[in-house]
């Protein structure tokens, strides 16, 4: 089983880094550069040699458990910045890594320091803390931040073994999305922005049966047997973070994950089907952290106030039960929050426009740009009710938070000019 080590030392013959990562059977070694990327072989080594990045990037955290809608969000976000994510060309077909033109998006499986044949010697699934490696994890989105590419383990979900590495170059935006993405307080430190997806237990059985019977050829007896499997460990390290105590204890402190997120989408049965569990109507919350840099909570009409809105009728086409919005402010976790709640889904996307006009805070660079995107991806999970609209929204926040950092990071230099 092969483990990743990761460090970097200054180049004296370069304005940039070298990053260097030791495992898997072989030396391989980038030289970060101002010149073009080349590649060549010497022996038994590989030496890449790469271009520096112009910006650093800014870095995103989204955490969720197995089939709660990582994929789908991530497809959002990275329409949202133009252009489909893809897997890298010519690398491994069984890459987890997505990249677009300005995003970049990787999956915190990699980071497994057992395989699934270590995983089950040990006891162990891999949303324990102790099948992840959390020191190269946190080592390696430093150096992407930091302007430096990496090469990045692979985690094949198809073989359940550690593939050879592959080239990841710092983008404009560095999405880190899996399990544990809050839960060392290192890497924490470096995102820019938190989400977290938390789908109720029902939801997420509804959905994991939907996408492992339909996409996975998956029986129900089977979904039902993992998601029995994965729930303890779920309660215990990703709704929870845990730090281990002195001589390596196996004892841990438990906090709840969640309130480290800027944002949480929380997904939840209706409230308007009496003693409903089908699961096809959902009730969405959109909780926003006060304060956040760069980040202006969403808001419905009246900012601070405490709504309860029914739309009508003629101007939003929505079947029984109907669709119901809230607002207002609110605690969680300790933190001040403010909360935008849909419960309903709606029959005509076109239609979303006039909920749209009573949002505010988008971000949108035009009027109508919520619905365009909706529109856009119409064929997406959870695109006729709340899942949909605020990943759309979070989505373009992003966007606006990035512009943000790097007007910010623009103006440094010219007012230290002034000085």
């Amino acid at each position: 089983m092969a483990i990743c080590s990761a460090h970097t030392t200054t180049s004296l013959h370069s304005p940039c880094t070298t990053v260097s990562n030791k495992g898997f059977g072989q030396k391989q070694v980038i030289f970060v550069t101002s010149n073009r990327r080349s590649g060549r072989r010497h022996g038994g080594a590989r030496t890449f040699q790469v271009s520096c990045s112009a910006e650093k990037p800014i870095v995103i955290g989204l955490a969720a458990d197995s089939g709660c809608g990582k994929s789908t969000f991530m497809r959002r976000l990275t329409s949202v910045f133009g252009g489909a994510a893809e897997p890298p060309k010519g690398g491994n077909p069984d890459s987890n890594t997505l990249i677009s033109d300005t995003t970049t998006v990787i999956c915190l499986d990699d980071y497994h320091s057992l395989d699934r044949t270590g995983r089950k010697e040990k006891g162990v699934t891999a949303l324990d803390p102790r099948a992840n490696n959390f020191d190269l994890m946190y080592e390696q989105v430093k150096a992407i931040k930091e302007g430096q590419a990496i090469e990045k383990p692979i985690y094949n979900h198809v073989t359940g073994l550690l593939d050879p590495p592959e080239l990841i170059q710092p983008p404009r935006i560095f999405v880190i999305e899996g399990l544990h993405p809050m839960f060392d307080e290192r890497v924490r430190d470096l995102l820019d922005f938190s989400i977290y997806l938390d789908i109720s237990d029902d939801v997420k059985f509804a959905w994991k049966i939907q996408r492992d019977m339909a996409e996975r050829g998956h029986s129900l007896e089977s979904i039902k047997a993992s998601i029995e499997a994965r729930k303890p460990d779920f309660d215990a390290y990703i709704g929870t973070v845990f730090c281990q105590l002195i001589l390596q204890s196996p004892v841990f402190v438990s906090k709840q994950k969640k309130q480290y997120a800027d944002a949480v989408i929380e997904v939840l049965p209706t409230q308007l089907i009496p003693d409903d569990n089908e699961g096809k109507v959902l009730r969405v919350k959109l909780i926003q952290k006060e304060g956040v840099k760069y980040f202006d909570p969403v808001y419905l009409f009246d900012e601070g106030s405490s709504i309860s809105w029914i739309p009508c009728g003629r101007k939003l086409t929505c079947s029984y039960p109907g669709i119901k919005f809230a607002y207002g402010p609110d605690s969680y976790y300790g933190h001040e929050v403010s909360v935008v709640e849909m419960d309903g889904q709606f029959d005509r996307l076109d239609e979303l426009i006039y909920v749209e006009s009573h949002l505010s805070n988008l971000s949108t660079k035009f009027y109508g740009e919520v619905t365009q995107q909706m529109l856009k991806h119409a064929d997406f999970p959870g695109s006729n009710n709340g899942t949909g609209l605020f990943q759309t929204i979070i989505g373009l926040k992003i966007r606006d938070l990035y512009e943000q950092i790097i007007a910010e990071r623009a103006g440094a230099p010219a007012e230290a000019a002034k000085v």
